[in-house]
């Protein structure tokens, strides 16, 4: 049963007068009439409604991933979601486009009447990073100031509320630590998989040798490089170098879920391990896909106002080109390719293991 006094229509099912009601230029307000303001407006209102979706997409993977074990059909589930996260935020992206038809002539006509308000007092977007997995001490300080300074009081909560919950990235550790494979039983893999780096460092340093034969300058720095490739791979096969890396803040992932996540890496062909290696593809892709609109939203700014101050009182484009990298959150799974090794040299699994890894079964 319903309420309702009439049929229910496109317009009434999506609140259309009250959604199109919500665009008020400030210019238009003051009697200034400043014609992009409008397309500014409606950019960032939807911005804002497709954040709305993804915070709606990571609570429902917060909640599969909260359950241990997480089923298989499960991470299906949560994979699903987070290629619509994907998906979204590449036409997060692709509307900097739309904006970008605006002239930086036509931005200032209106751009003094948005001061003190800014992109950065984004609630939502915030709230998305924390639920990410984005760490406090991480963050790049704003205006010398925590980032929560800078929203209205109002707002903080809905930021600030997901930093006191555990994030995807603490599930998907979980996760990858409760992992069963990474110990064959009597199958020793990382013994083998250690020989065979080993071998494929020492036939890289016999290339360099080879290389820069006359050039001592040249073969110092390569086998220089070599070295710090060999104390990386070192942490692999040592716990505690491991733990020093984490420590020093170089590391996030335990090192249990470290070796599960390169064992997924390293053995994607497997049938148990494909959707498990695509939920790891398409987390760094949300990384990614965050860098990018980071990345673009500086270009803008550069090209929109120069080496001015943000109306937030920021610096404006520096503020931004610096947090493409610092604000990643699964850098951990964008380095895995450092310790992967080509086809022809991974470890043969044992029958045994590769027919447990194959979804085998009797008739």
């Amino acid at each position: 049963m319903t309420d309702r006094t009439e049929p229910l229509s496109y317009g009434s099912y999506l609140r259309l007068k009250e959604l199109l009601d919500c665009q008020r230029p400030e210019s238009a307000r003051l009697g200034k009439r400043a014609h992009d303001e409008m397309l500014f407006i409606v950019t960032h209102q939807t911005y804002e409604l497709w954040f709305k979706q993804v915070l709606h997409e990571l609570d429902a993977i917060l909640a599969i991933m909260a359950v241990a074990p997480v089923a298989e059909r499960d991470v299906g589930r949560a994979l699903a979601h987070l290629e619509r996260i994907v998906t979204i935020l590449r036409v997060v992206i692709g509307q900097i486009d739309i904006l970008e038809t605006m002239t930086p002539l036509d931005f200032l006509e209106f751009r003094d009447l948005l001061a003190p308000s800014s992109g950065f007092q984004s609630a939502q977007f915030r709230a998305i990073e924390n639920k990410l997995g984005m760490q406090r001490g991480r963050r790049l300080r704003y205006n010398e100031s925590p980032y929560e300074a800078a929203l209205p009081e109002s707002e903080r909560s809905r930021a600030l509320d997901p930093e006191h919950a555990p994030s995807l990235f603490d599930r998907v550790d979980a996760w990858l630590s409760r992992m069963p494979f990474v110990r064959f039983r009597d199958f020793d893999f990382w013994r083998v998989y250690r020989d065979q780096v080993e071998a494929m460092l020492a036939g890289d340093a016999e290339v360099i040798g080879r290389s820069h034969a006359d050039n001592p300058a040249a073969l110092a720095a390569q086998l220089a490089q070599l070295e710090a490739t060999r104390r990386e791979f070192a942490t692999v096969f040592l716990p505690d170098e491991y733990a020093k890396a984490r420590q020093a803040g170089l590391r996030r992932l335990t090192h249990e879920a470290f070796l599960a996540a390169l064992m997924i890496s390293l053995y994607r062909d497997e049938p148990i391990l494909q959707t498990p290696f695509r939920l790891l593809t398409v987390l760094v892709e949300i990384d990614e896909a965050l860098s990018l609109w980071r990345y673009r939203h500086m270009q803008m700014v550069s090209r929109m106002i120069g080496s001015k101050i943000g109306t937030g009182g920021s610096s404006g484009q520096d503020y931004l080109r610096r947090t493409v990298d610092a604000h990643r959150v699964f850098a951990d799974l964008f380095n895995l390719s450092t310790y992967l090794l080509p086809r022809s040299r991974l470890p043969a699994l044992p029958q045994a293991v590769a027919r447990e890894l194959g979804f085998a079964w009797a008739r």
